[in-house]
């Protein structure tokens, strides 16, 4: 009994042990376990703020280069806006100066109308003064006649009047004489002011062509192949072209020799094809002139429809296009038609511009005024008819066919149309540099230039430079003060516009020198 007793209290005894080491068995795992997630906790809570820093990081990166980004496109803006306000400032700076220059016009035409009404005025008063001169000698003449004459006062008044008319019409006369010469000096000068201002707005290139064109060869040896067996190979291109081949000593060339230039160039494309395809022999040759006059008739359409669109003309016929085209190939004293036509067009339609007239038909009339020159090689008459023949025949209107007729004074012009087309062909053709010179005239020139400028008294030396176009003068410093070099110069220049006749226009210098020499002993 009593040691069951004893079992009872040792089991309980050790379960009490048992409950109280598992107790604290679990408190020290439970506090093992509450560490690791507080460590955990911790190095979740260290990981998050190192990311989050991270992100912070990158997010302020990423605002930064936005910020750069959006920087550089509101610089790339402004600079694009500063462009176009200097763009614009620059358009209204030239349209104020073109307005200046206007008012400047303006104020210059009211300043000679001024001076105008002043001496219509003078004009007036003196008429007036004569016409009480003349009262004052009726009335004399009057009292004369019927003391010494015996007339009655009815003749006498007849002849009276009859002389009064006699004078009042020569009077008439010479006014109507005077306002008809200042007009005409100040026509003159006014048509002078809108050439000038048209050439100074026009600005063409030059250039010179001949009548025959070189082909380079790659040997010598191709010579030989170009004339073929006994001369069938050149016989047949000459045939085909209508082109005569040259063929002489000058080193790995051959000339093509012809007054049709697009024949020439024909020919000179076709000669330039066969020698890179290196087939030649009178049935190649016909194919290849065939296939090049086709791809030139092309070309010269090109050509006339790209001139139309330089000079603002899109309503032309195909054919007067394509004769246009022609114009390309068709010089006159060095100076390119098709060039020349183009400039005349501009020049046409500056002046129209300034002399408030239709732009467009001065521009289609200066354009198409030498179209009778793609012709007139292949038909008789002169080229200022044939082109008044072709624009009449392509319902041109009649103020530009008038225009293309009379730019040689071959009819007389019936429009201002007209006569600004002559004067921009003119301008055009006589300008320096467009057409060229013999020597012989351009040596007799400056010669001349030279002698007026050593016929006047006070001159020791002259000198005409620039080809020209300038003209020093050396002049005795004791015999010509300041004064008179000026008036020296205004003197030559007007003998110069009265006995020369030259392109342009020639600068006068006067050069008055005076030197004083010492030494120092």
């Amino acid at each position: 009994m009593d040691n069951n007793l004893v079992s009872v209290v040792i089991m309980f005894l050790i379960g009490v042990a048992v409950f109280l080491a598992g107790w604290f068995a679990r408190r020290l795992v439970d506090r093992s376990k509450i560490v690791s997630a507080e460590e955990l906790a911790e190095k979740i809570v260290r990981e998050a703020q190192r990311e989050g820093e991270t992100q912070k990081k990158a997010a302020v990166l990423e605002a930064k280069d936005e910020w750069y980004k959006a920087k550089a496109k509101f610089e790339e803006d402004t600079q694009s806006t500063r462009s176009e306000l200097d763009k614009l400032q620059r358009s209204v700076e030239k349209r104020e100066e073109n307005l200046n220059r206007k008012v400047e016009f303006l104020d210059k035409k009211e300043h000679e109308l001024n001076t105008l009404t002043e001496n219509v005025k003078k004009t007036e008063t003196q008429v007036s003064e004569r016409t009480e001169k003349l009262s004052r000698l009726i009335d004399e003449q009057n009292e004369r006649l019927e003391r010494i004459a015996g007339m009655n006062r009815d003749d006498a008044k007849k002849l009276l009047i009859k002389n009064m008319e006699s004078d009042a019409r020569l009077e008439a006369a010479r006014m109507v004489k005077d306002i008809k010469d200042e007009a005409r000096r100040q026509g003159d000068k006014e048509a002078r002011d809108v050439l000038t201002l048209a050439i100074q707005r026009c600005a063409a290139d030059h250039v010179v062509e001949s009548t025959v064109s070189v082909v380079n060869l790659p040997g010598d040896e191709m010579k030989g192949r170009i004339i073929g067996r006994e001369g069938r190979n050149i016989r047949a291109f000459e045939t085909a072209t209508g082109i005569d081949v040259i063929v002489d000593d000058t080193p790995e060339a051959v000339i093509l020799s012809g007054f049709d230039p697009v024949r020439r160039e024909v020919a000179r494309l076709a000669l330039e094809r066969l020698i890179t395809d290196g087939r030649i022999h009178p049935g190649r040759i016909e194919e290849v002139v065939n296939k090049v006059s086709k791809e030139l008739d092309e070309h010269i359409v090109e050509l006339g429809e790209e001139a139309c669109l330089d000079v603002g003309i899109h309503d032309l016929k195909p054919e007067m296009i394509r004769l246009l085209g022609r114009l390309r190939y068709r010089t006159s004293y060095g100076q390119n038609m098709l060039q020349h036509s183009k400039e005349v067009a501009y020049l046409c339609g500056l002046m129209a511009g300034e002399l408030e007239f239709n732009v467009a038909i001065a521009k289609r009339a200066g354009l198409l005024h030498d179209i009778g020159k793609a012709v007139d090689q292949t038909m008789e008459g002169t080229h200022a008819a044939l082109g008044g023949e072709l624009a009449r025949r392509y319902s041109e209107d009649d103020i530009i066919v008038n225009a293309i007729e009379s730019h040689h004074e071959d009819v007389e012009p019936t429009s201002m149309i007209a006569v600004l087309v002559q004067a921009a062909d003119a301008v055009s053709g006589a300008r320096p540099g467009a057409r060229r010179e013999t020597l012989e005239t351009y040596i007799k020139r400056l010669e001349k230039l030279e002698s007026i400028a050593g016929s006047f008294q006070g001159v020791e030396r002259s000198y005409a430079i620039q080809a020209g176009r300038e003209i020093r003068i050396m002049v005795q410093h004791r015999k010509i003060d300041d004064a008179r070099a000026e008036a020296l110069a205004s003197a030559v220049a007007r003998k110069i516009e009265a006995e020369l006749k030259y392109p342009g226009q020639i600068k006068v210098v006067v050069i008055r020198e005076t030197r004083a020499v010492e030494y120092a002993k």
